[in-house]
Parts: structure tokens; C-alpha cells; sequence
């Protein structure tokens, strides 16, 4: 059996095709995880989603800032207007197994025993993997029932930026899928900043990785993440980075996480519209 992680897939349903076989994938052996942001920017989102939910249980998927955006989208949250990538997904005759499925996936997956945690984007310096899964299942339970549909309406905006265990309600909720989907660097007061979004060494001098931050409690753990396609490929130790900057036309990437990080990776053949 092998468990390999692939980066940000956003609709380019070829190069994930192609990857998956140039890993001899077996569905009765292998498991893939997915760092989220399966779809949107790229060909072919409707693609992608049909063919990950094919691979059942074999296939681990947790919510990126663009899956949410899709479930917002369906929920009627039309703050950020129509995009069209999503919707041939949203017409599709499929699209409320679809969009339900999604709506089902994790916000973090935490193997002990592959002392592995993965989300799409970070965590904040005071979270460890413990908490990260608690306020993880926490916001999946509001997504899966009833408080769904108003909560994704009130989805978007980048307050509240600093987390405190006393926010409850919509701005409980919105820190989290904001700190697991969407952050990439941290202020001075732990404050998380969302806008920067150029690698570390073209960032301000004030803000850090979040993966940086002196003493941040889940660096016992190897955390996967996506999300920064400026960053392309990052592995050190308990540290691996995904976004290969696929839909910039550039790569696709998977590792090996049981064992040794074995590196697969397929070239681009889709350029996205607009800047990563």
C-alpha cells in the first residue's frame, strides 16, 4: 500500500489523469490525499470532481478556499458575482451529488501514524493538531447541516484576523475556514494576513510564513498544504508544500508520505487566466 499527496488540481483534469497513472495507482492498494482546491481557474472542474468521487474511500480530500467557493456559489452567495469555471459544475445534471459530496469533505485530516496532519492552507501559530481537528469538525458539522445555507452566505471577508477561543458564532467559524483555507503569512500579534500572496522573499519584512513563526505548535507534526503557488514544491523536515502551480502552467505534483518522499511530478498543459 502507498499514500501519496498531490497539490492544487483546480480543473485540470488531464494533468491529474496523467499523474495518477504515472503513479500506477492501484484502487485496491493506494490512497491519494488532495490539499484541496479541486476545482475552479482551470478546464475542466466538473471533470475533476467526478473523477475523485469515483475513487471513494481510496481518495482523502480536504476543503480549499475554491471548494468553499463552489459550495457558497451553489448555497446562493453571490457576493463575488458569477464565475464561470464553476459553472458548467453548478449546471451539470450531476451537480447535487456533486456539490453534496464536496460538502462532506474534511477541513483537516490527521494521521497519527503517519505523525500527519493536512489542510489546504496553514494554521495559526497557537494551534496544534488536536485542536486543529476539534475546531476542524467543529465548522464541518455547521457545513453539513442545517446552518449551512446561511452560513455560506455569510462566508466571505477577513475578519475576525487573530483567534481567540471566546469568538463564537459566524466569526468562530469564518477565522477557522479562513486559517485552514486561505492563510499564508502571519503579522507580528499572531494576526493572520491575507492579501500577500508573493514568496517569502519578496514578502514585507514584518510578516512571516506561517510555517516560520518561532515556536508554533504543530511543528511536531509533518503538515501538508497547498495553496501557495508562488512557493511551488517546499519539503523539509515536518513540512511539505504541494502547490506546484499547476493551472499557472507549470507542474502537478505528488509525494510519497509512507516512506520515503518519493517525488512524481507531470508538466502543465493549461495556462489560467489572470495571476496566481
Amino acid at each position: 500500500m502507498a499514500t501519496y499527496a498531490i497539490g492544487d488540481v483546480q480543473g485540470c483534469h488531464d494533468e491529474l489523469a496523467r499523474l495518477i497513472d504515472a503513479l500506477k495507482f492501484d484502487p485496491a492498494r493506494d490512497e491519494l490525499w488532495f490539499v484541496g482546491d479541486l476545482v475552479n481557474r482551470g478546464p475542466d472542474s466538473l471533470g475533476v470532481l467526478r473523477l475523485v468521487r469515483s475513487l471513494g474511500d481510496r481518495a482523502v480530500t480536504v476543503l480549499g478556499n475554491h471548494d468553499l467557493h463552489l459550495l457558497a456559489l451553489a448555497a446562493g452567495n453571490s457576493a463575488r458575482g458569477r464565475d464561470p469555471d464553476l459553472a458548467a459544475v453548478l449546471r451539470a445534471a450531476d451537480a447535487a451529488g456533486l456539490v453534496e459530496w464536496l460538502r462532506q469533505r474534511p477541513l483537516a485530516h490527521y494521521r497519527p501514524d503517519l505523525n500527519t496532519l493536512m489542510v489546504h492552507a496553514g494554521l495559526p501559530p497557537a494551534w496544534d493538531p488536536l485542536l486543529t481537528v476539534k475546531l476542524a469538525r467543529e465548522v464541518e458539522g455547521v457545513l453539513r447541516g442545517p446552518l449551512a445555507t446561511g452560513f455560506l452566505l455569510n462566508l466571505y471577508g477577513d475578519e475576525p484576523d487573530a483567534w481567540s477561543a471566546a469568538l463564537n458564532g459566524v466569526h468562530r467559524w469564518r477565522f477557522v475556514i479562513n486559517a485552514l483555507t486561505r492563510m499564508r503569512y502571519v503579522r507580528p500579534d499572531d494576526s493572520l494576513e491575507f492579501a500577500e500572496k508573493g514568496p517569502p522573499d519578496r514578502a514585507p519584512r514584518d510578516l512571516t510564513p506561517w510555517f516560520d513563526v518561532p515556536g508554533r505548535a504543530s511543528a511536531p507534526v509533518r503538515v501538508v498544504f497547498g495553496h501557495w503557488s508562488s512557493l511551488g514544491l517546499l519539503q523539509r523536515d515536518n513540512l511539505l508544500g504541494l502547490d506546484t502551480g499547476c493551472v499557472w502552467g507549470r507542474r502537478l505534483t505528488a509525494v510519497r508520505l509512507d516512506g520515503p518522499a518519493r517525488v512524481t511530478s507531470v508538466a502543465s498543459r493549461t495556462r489560467a487566466r489572470g495571476s496566481d
